[in-house]
């Protein structure tokens, strides 16, 4: 079902065309800081791919592709890509990166079960990155290093942002805060998941939670994950299980803890066997995918998304993510929103 958080006294900082102005600056700035931070090549990434192959990313598991068939190939079924979390993974082999180095392309995606409000769209955008690392890399310190220089083009982004409207002011602190679902839980036990979110990224403004898709000690994950592309269940140094997990921002103009990226070190074959066989997946284990990363012919990565529509929102201060990209909402949602003057696209 859709809905609007109750929004008070919202008015727009910028009109729809300094919007636009807008959207395209700090597009073109971020992904330039990104690349240049994480050493990343620009490369073209696929709309749709052929079912059936296992590279199209699952989400949690229960979201339906968008689907056609193909005339040229016997009606053969593609699916509108949800991320391209796997497609990236077989890219760095193709293409033979080396550790250090890696690649970003500009995804786009339709999801069809998304739930609708001032965050979520049938429309997604983002910059899914994936970069090649070596074994010992495989650890909580370097996740958190490549946080940090994301965090670190965020940083300049803001101050780009400011300066070109003064109307905006700087709301991002020095350092983002990291934290463990399971410290987080036990920080919060009287919490849903999502509560705990909203608290911790209140009180520090900007946080990345660690081992999404991990039972915790209530036996429940913080959030659910895919099992065949981030590890969550590697006992890292903090000696939990984990090598992922979500950058919040917190969101004054909403009130809400803002996921601008999912993101993680991903799985290697002890980790795919293992995270397969706990979900009950393991019949993927014959599909295309999982057959090149089980054969020993993958890298192994880390890599992720960041939200190209929320990151805008978050830096020109929007109470709404069809304040920056055109989809399609629910009447009534689009009522609602012009009497709180939210212009939709």
């Amino acid at each position: 079902m859709s809905k609007l958080y109750k929004i008070t006294d919202y008015k727009p900082l910028l009109n729809p065309q300094e919007t636009e102005q807008g959207i395209k600056k700090i597009k073109d700035f971020f992904q330039q800081n990104l690349a240049t931070g994480l050493k990343l090549r620009r490369v073209t990434g696929p709309l749709f791919v052929l079912r059936g192959t296992g590279i199209n990313d699952d989400l949690n598991g229960i979201e339906r592709p968008v689907t056609f068939p193909i005339k040229d190939l016997g009606d053969q079924q593609a699916e509108v890509v949800h991320s391209l979390a796997k497609w990236k993974r077989l890219t760095l082999a193709e293409y033979e990166i080396q550790p250090g180095y890696g690649i970003y392309t500009d995804m786009n995606a339709i999801r069809a079960d998304e739930e609708l409000d001032n965050l979520h769209s049938l429309y997604v955008d983002q910059w899914d990155w994936e970069r090649v690392i070596t074994a010992d890399q495989r650890n909580v310190g370097f996740l958190e290093t490549i946080v940090r220089d994301i965090y670190a083009a965020m940083l300049r982004t803001e101050f780009m942002v400011c300066e070109a409207y003064p109307q905006i002011k700087p709301f991002l602190p020095n350092d983002i805060f990291f934290i463990h679902a399971e410290e987080l839980r036990k920080m919060y036990p009287d919490l849903t998941p999502k509560e705990r979110e909203n608290a911790i990224t209140e009180a520090k403004g900007a946080v990345f939670i660690i081992g999404i898709g991990c039972p915790l000690g209530d036996g429940e994950p913080h959030d659910g994950r895919a099992p065949d592309y981030d590890d969550y269940s590697t006992i890292s140094s903090l000696g939990l299980p984990g090598l992922n997990g979500d950058i919040l921002i917190w969101d004054s103009i909403i009130n809400k803890a803002v996921e601008i990226s999912s993101m993680g070190i991903r799985v290697d074959k002890e980790a795919l066997l293992r995270q397969l066989e706990s979900s009950g997946k393991q019949e993927r284990k014959k599909l295309y995918f999982h057959k090149r990363l089980l054969d020993g012919k993958l890298p192994l990565s880390i890599g992720g998304g960041i939200g190209q529509s929320r990151l805008c929102m978050l830096y020109l201060r929007k109470a709404h993510i069809g304040e920056i990209q055109a989809s399609i909402w629910p009447q009534d949602m689009r009522d609602k929103c012009r009497k709180q003057g939210i212009h939709l696209l």
